[in-house]
C-alpha cells in the first residue's frame, strides 16, 4: 500500500517521501541509505503518514507537502487540521502593499472560491486514513501481534 509520510531529523529538520513500504523505507533512512537529507542527519522519526491506494496519489501529497512552511507541517504532524487552511495564505506585509482599499473586493470575489465550491465534493482522498504516527505505530503493535 502507498504512504507518504514526514520524519523528524536529529536536527530538528523534516523530510517528507512516499513509498510503497513504510517499515522498509523507514529502516532504510535509518541505515544511511535513504536520501541524502536524511543520511546526513541520523537518526530520524517517523511523525507522520498518510495511506493512499494508488502510488500517484501518495507522490502528488508528498510533493505537496514538500511545498509547505514549516508551521504548516507541524499543524499537520499535530493534527491541528483547522490551522491548515490559514497557515497557506501569503503571510508577506506586502501581500496587499498599495491595494488595501481593494482587499475586501479581492478577498469577496476570489478566483479560488469557484475551484473550492466545484471541488468540496472530491473529499479528502486518502486524508480519512492520515493519522500522526505516534497513533499509527501504536495501532500497527495493536495489528501485527
Amino acid at each position: 500500500m502507498p504512504y507518504t509520510y514526514i520524519l523528524r531529523c536529529v536536527d530538528d529538520s523534516y523530510y517528507t517521501g512516499s513509498t510503497w513500504n513504510l517499515q522498509k523505507r523507514l529502516a532504510q533512512h535509518q541505515q544511511g541509505e535513504g536520501a541524502r537529507h536524511t543520511a546526513k542527519r541520523l537518526p530520524v522519526e517517523l511523525v507522520y503518514f498518510e495511506r493512499y491506494e494508488r502510488v500517484e496519489d501518495a507522490f502528488h501529497r508528498e510533493k505537496q507537502i514538500q511545498g509547505w512552511s514549516r508551521k504548516k507541517k507541524e499543524a499537520l504532524i499535530s493534527g491541528n487540521t483547522n490551522e491548515l487552511h490559514p497557515l497557506a495564505e501569503c503571510q508577506n506585509r506586502s501581500h496587499y502593499a498599495g491595494f488595501d482599499s481593494l482587499k475586501p473586493a479581492l478577498e469577496a470575489n476570489h478566483p479560488l472560491d469557484e475551484v473550492k465550491r466545484k471541488s468540496s465534493h472530491v473529499g479528502n482522498a486518502g486524508f480519512d486514513s492520515a493519522q500522526p504516527a505516534a497513533k499509527a505505530s501504536a495501532q500497527s503493535k495493536d495489528t501485527e501481534g
